[in-house]
């Protein structure tokens, strides 16, 4: 096989989308997954055989087989060891692939083909203008005709209401906040999510159409099990949840251009010394997941989209020249969740049905955001899931332990155990769950290094190191008075705070900033031909916005500067 032109590091936000905007210019790209691949046709059993070793050909997706694969289930798809959405290799009966998190704590990422876009619940909202103008190297204008391309691949669009957003929406007028429904937020309010989710199924009131027809049909069933990866659609480029691997996998390899070979972990980036760029990559050493072989790769250039983690901790693995930025500079939503039980009088009052039905719609369809502080979104999760966030996370230990506080908007604070969670899980259908992402702000004490006395068969394995800074500890605070509130003014008859650990890392940005690792096209500084297309090269945290909407932007945009840089012909 003769070397291509590009090589990425990464199918997950955005490898998968500057490989297809590659593709589509005419190079040739290979895409390199430290995971399996779903749904494709050349790995029938991907986490039982190592399969084949590459695919190239969008014939190769199989609706069948991806159907098969993501079944629903709550353990087998989101089990955290071996889960098939877990970071780990193909093979389940070996064990996740290790992190040391400094604080106890998770990283919640997955590896395969689609990464962690595969249990995203699919939310695209633009970043904050506030965070992007007089901050970043380039302005929010800059972004906005990228923005605007993805908005359209994808397709992103407002999601549809159903109860669980209705009574949001009535609790947020309540409590005085305005709707805005734009896509470009500058002041404080309520509205629809913006998801890359498509339109919902013309036929879903039908009622001579079964659940099981509306299934394999185009358009979003409303079936609610976003995070578990949407298996619903007549062939896998039309499933309902655009994750990447359905969205820009099948339009990458369309182009004819980009091969992707999934179960590659790449262990090293290759480097030489050139007269006249300097140091510049030649290629990369991989490591098969299944097999244990190691071999090389060469390209004119390598696009790193390993993610936040993974991106600097292959750099520092590789030896690359030294940059105090390098992995540091970790921003993480802080992230939080609070819920709501109702009575079923209220809700048939408000809503005209005695339940919220959490599990219906999109798992995240409506939003408050206030900008700089972060924002709160609908979250609706099936009930396995939904306990153990709600009632089984927290770093407050049990409810009964925690003192009463007079000015507290809360009802309980913690873990909910015995009789109590009995009852309350008994009410699932009757709660209305709010996540709330707090913004913070850059502190190069936070990040991501190597540990220097533990090492897996990729090399020394990465030491994650976050402590909400007090910005963000105040944002929360705020996200959780917001919040509180609005379940309160949307009658509410008790109000639950998991206070969840600090180091839960979900939205994880700017470990390879831009402006200090990178230039404003997103290549290395200090090493040339060496790009970076994921949530790492963000100045900041966008301002408390969802970041794979803002990647994917910068991504397409790298695509153009790389092409033009390095192959104008």
């Amino acid at each position: 096989m003769p070397n291509p032109d590009v090589i990425v590091i990464g199918a997950g936000g955005g490898g998968p989308v500057i490989a297809k905007e590659l593709g589509e210019l005419g190079l040739k790209v290979t895409v390199l997954e430290a995971g399996p691949w779903y749904g494709n046709k050349q790995w029938p059993m991907p986490n039982k055989d190592r399969g084949s070793l590459s695919s190239s050909n969008v014939d190769d997706l199989d609706i069948g087989l991806y159907r098969a694969q993501f079944n629903k289930y709550e353990n087998d798809m989101n089990d955290l060891t071996n889960g098939k959405l877990r970071w780990g290799p193909a093979n389940r009966e070996t064990p996740p692939w290790v992190r040391n998190i400094q604080h106890r704590g998770l990283a919640w990422q997955n590896a395969g083909v689609g990464g962690t876009t595969l249990h995203y619940l699919a939310n695209s909202p633009r970043a904050f203008p506030s965070a992007i103008d007089g901050i970043w190297p380039l302005s929010y204008r800059e972004l906005i005709p990228y923005y605007e391309k993805v908005e359209a691949t994808l397709p992103v669009q407002f999601a549809p209401t159903t109860t669980k957003e209705e009574l949001f929406y009535y609790g947020a007028q309540k409590a005085g906040w305005p709707l805005i429904p734009t896509l470009d937020v500058t002041t404080s309010g309520y509205r629809p999510q913006p998801n890359a989710i498509l339109p919902v199924n013309e036929h879903i009131k039908n009622p001579y159409v079964s659940l099981e027809q509306l299934s394999w049909m185009e358009g979003c069933t409303l079936c609610g099990h976003c995070v578990k990866g949407c298996p619903h659609g007549p062939s896998v480029d039309k499933v309902a949840k655009r994750s990447t691997d359905v969205s820009y996998v099948p339009l990458a390899l369309k182009t004819g251009n980009v091969t992707i070979r999934p179960n590659a972990f790449v262990i090293k980036v290759l480097t030489e010394e050139d007269p006249a760029e300097g140091i510049r990559t030649t290629g990369v050493r991989i490591r098969d997941t299944w097999t244990g072989e190691i071999e090389e790769l060469k390209a004119q250039c390598v696009v790193m989209a390993a993610g936040c983690v993974e991106t600097p901790r292959l750099w520092l693995n590789s030896g690359l020249p030294t940059n105090p930025w390098v992995g540091r500079g970790l921003v993480n939503h802080y992230i939080d969740w609070v819920s709501g039980v109702f009575d079923e009088q209220d809700l048939q009052s408000i809503l005209g049905t005695g339940d919220v039905h959490p599990f219906v719609g999109h798992s995240s369809g409506a939003r408050l955001d206030d900008p700089g502080t972060g924002f709160i979104q609908v979250t609706g999760m099936s009930p396995g899931l939904m306990a153990s966030l709600t009632y089984g996370f927290s770093e407050s230990g049990y409810h009964f332990t925690n003192e009463s506080d007079p000015h507290r908007k809360w009802d309980a604070k913690g873990r909910i155990v015995g009789e109590e969670l009995k009852s309350l899980m008994g009410d699932y259908r009757r709660t209305l769950n709010l996540l709330l992402l707090a913004n913070d702000q850059v502190d190069q004490r936070n990040g991501i290094t190597v540990d220097p006395t533990i090492e897996d068969e990729h090399g020394p394995i990465p030491l994650i190191k976050y402590n909400p800074t007090a910005l963000a500890r105040r944002n929360r605070k705020r996200l959780l008075n917001i919040s509180s509130n609005l379940l309160k003014k949307a009658g509410a008859k008790n109000v639950v705070w998991s206070d969840w650990p600090a180091t839960l890392m979900i939205h994880m940005e700017s470990t390879m900033r831009m402006g200090y690792v990178v230039d404003t096209d997103c290549e290395a500084y200090q090493v040339k031909r060496l790009y970076i297309a994921d949530n790492s090269v963000h100045v900041n945290g966008i301002g408390g916005a969802n970041p794979t909407l803002t990647t994917q932007a910068l991504a397409t945009r790298t695509a153009e500067k790389l092409a033009n840089q390095y192959f104008r012909s």
